[in-house]
């Protein structure tokens, strides 16, 4: 029973606290996007706060979460000694931008770009299936981050008229 008292002093001392609830900016947000992203971006930000709504009428959003360009890249990281590919560097590009629906920024356009490296043998059959499951991961990641970054931005001070 001390050491549950001592656990529970010391996790209270660091200054731990769970996640809770995300506060934004704005009660609705259009993500106009029908790819697996923007499922698991809508996913997610509904899990964040209840009491944001998602809309899919941008008329009817108080912000619109834009996608402007989503790139998945496999770049070539070392070689062996007979010349073929030993790694690769599996990239995601997502450049993200949340604006109200009259064009003022919440997020003025951002770029974010995840890595994961991954050896390569041409004598293993799963590596495709590696490499779509670290994208998956990949996307994850970003979803999370941009939650994170919505939750941060600052709310709109004054439409332009």
């Amino acid at each position: 029973m001390a050491a549950i008292l001592a656990l529970c002093a010391a996790t209270a001392g660091c200054g731990f606290k769970l996640r809770g609830q995300q506060t934004f900016p704005f009660d609705t947000i259009s993500v106009p996007l029908n790819s697996p992203l923007g499922f698991e971006l809508k996913r997610n930000i509904a899990a964040a706060n209840e009491q944001v709504k998602i809309v899919d009428n941008l008329a009817d959003a108080d912000a619109v979460l834009s996608i402007l360009s989503e790139a998945q890249e496999k770049v070539i990281l070392s070689l062996n000694t007979q010349g073929r590919v030993r790694e690769f560097q599996l990239r995601y590009r997502v450049v993200y931008r949340v604006a109200s629906p009259k064009g003022v920024d919440f997020i003025a356009p951002t770029a974010v770009v995840l890595t994961r490296d991954i050896t390569f043998n041409d004598q293993v059959l799963a590596k495709e299936t590696e490499e779509a499951q670290l994208y998956r991961e990949m996307r994850s990641d970003l979803v999370h981050q941009i939650v994170r970054r919505l939750g941060a931005a600052r709310p709109v001070v004054a439409e332009p008229e």
